[in-house]
């Protein structure tokens, strides 16, 4: 009976390993952003796919605070579409996620992911205003 059990443990503990191992870390490779213009209709695509421009992006998205399971709604329409693009693996297509942001006149900004919320503080808006190029209107 102690061999099983001690074969059963040595067995969960490499599934465990093995699991572990095989965890796929994503990674941002690329963002279009789409500027809303005045009339309500997106602007050109800009492709955001220099890697400091997306480590800062990172950086400000890192400081999300996100509200998830939330059906949220605003009233006016979102100053900016991200496509964020994200690897999983690099075997594999990569999975695409939209990001829609509102820049708040408090200095601050609104992101809704999906069925997530989020607030962003004024020093994560001002970075993401500078990478996406935004200028107030």
């Amino acid at each position: 009976m102690k061999k099983v059990i001690g074969l059963f443990m040595m067995l969960s503990v490499a599934w465990l390993v093995g699991c572990t191992e095989n965890e796929t870390i994503e990674k941002l490779t690329r963002v279009d952003v789409f500027k809303v213009t005045v009339a309500g209709n997106y602007a050109d695509e800009i492709i955001i796919a220099d890697l400091n421009k997306i480590d800062r992006l990172n950086q400000a998205f890192d400081r999300i605070e996100w509200e998830r399971n939330v059906k949220a709604e605003m009233s006016r329409r979102e100053d900016i579409k991200a496509v964020h693009f994200l690897e999983d693996d690099e075997n594999m297509p990569e999975r695409l996620e939209d990001y829609y942001v509102w820049f708040e006149s408090n200095g601050t900004s609104t992101i809704i992911e999906s069925d997530s919320y989020g607030r962003l503080d004024e020093a994560g808006t001002k970075i993401l205003k500078d990478v996406f190029e935004f200028e107030d209107k």
